[in-house]
């Protein structure tokens, strides 16, 4: 049940007078997507084809204007390099990069190139760009998660399992901001008589496994799911322990709810590739990314499972559910 409507704030584009990339007349243009999902993944189809649907409303069709070449790294850090050389090789007009940690592999590759990201969270901390407000480089983008979205998170899990105390917090930090996420973590949860075990760093389906485990041994737990692409890849492993333990986990992306998990926190995905769409079709018709503004989350929705919440003997407040965006029977 969606109740809020979407509200995209996008920063104004200025002219690149050092780069010769404007568009002329009947010329192909070519863009490179590196993505951090497999090919085979639904979520990233989804974003695929929101990227080249907002393309093409802006008049830039796929085999005709633009030529797009995506790149999947299915959630292997040991391809991010190779990906983004390989990318980086083609020579495209602009590049649009998942996630920071395949942003910080095309970044090693090329300074020059414009590159959009999607998916990060942490731009000035990574070298991305010297300011929100003015990138400064050859890289701009659309901002994920602000480390104060932990809070809310952790409020969340507080308010539908009051007695909870202890929180693993499970990532890998070769595929996601692990350190950005855990430093807001611990800060935040003391206020919510909280402890953030572990952390647990987890790079297989098999690490993730003994964690959760290992953690369950104790009462009173639940999980704490950052934005990864290991833990995405994962996802219905994570979501069938928190099951067979009976451990109450929030996560960052609707997909987990909707697979069975217990609640998100999100800013919906598949727009924000919308958006990084926007700032390409900026870039192909002469903006400066040094100029354009990163764009920050202007949505967030929480979603919740009430069948997931019954099985785990959850009590939902009755304030929770009014107040959520999507309410899973």
């Amino acid at each position: 049940m969606r109740r809020r409507d979407f509200v995209a704030i996008v920063g104004g584009a200025v002219a690149w007078p050092m780069v010769v990339r404007a568009q002329q007349p009947n010329q192909m243009r070519h863009v490179g997507v590196l993505i951090a999902f497999a090919a085979d993944d639904p979520e990233a189809k989804a974003r695929i084809a929101k990227f080249e649907l907002e393309l093409k409303g802006r008049g830039w069709l796929e085999g005709r204007q633009v030529h797009i070449d995506v790149r999947f790294a299915a959630g292997n850090p040991d391809q991010y390099s190779v990906l983004a050389k390989e990318l980086v090789a083609l020579q495209p007009d602009v590049i649009v990069a998942h996630t920071t940690l395949l942003t910080a592999a095309l970044q090693r590759q090329t300074r020059a190139i414009p590159i959009v990201f999607v998916n990060v969270s942490d731009p000035i901390g990574a070298g991305f760009v010297a300011s929100l407000a003015r990138p400064g480089g050859n890289l701009t983008g659309v901002l994920l998660y602000e480390a104060g979205v932990v809070s809310k998170w952790l409020a969340l899990l507080k308010e539908i399992a009051p007695r909870l105390g202890r929180v693993a917090f499970i990532g890998n930090p070769k595929t996601g901001p692990f350190d950005y996420f855990l430093r807001a973590a611990t800060a935040a949860a003391p206020a919510l008589a909280m402890q953030i075990v572990g952390p647990s760093r987890s790079e297989t389906a098999a690490d993730i496994e003994d964690a959760i485990k290992s953690f369950a041994a104790e009462p009173n737990g639940g999980l704490l799911i950052p934005p990864d692409a290991t833990m995405f890849t994962h996802r219905d492993i994570i979501i069938a322990l928190a099951a067979r333990y009976r451990l109450p986990a929030v996560y960052p992306f609707r997909l987990f709810v909707a697979a069975g998990g217990l609640m998100a926190y999100e800013t919906p995905q598949v727009e924000l590739f919308g958006q990084a769409a926007d700032y390409v079709d900026r870039i192909l018709r002469g903006a400066n990314p040094a100029e354009l503004p990163v764009q920050t989350p202007t949505k967030f929705e929480t979603i919740l499972n009430i069948k997931t919440a019954k099985a785990l003997g959850l009590e939902v407040p009755s304030s929770l559910v009014v107040r959520a965006d999507e309410v899973i029977e």
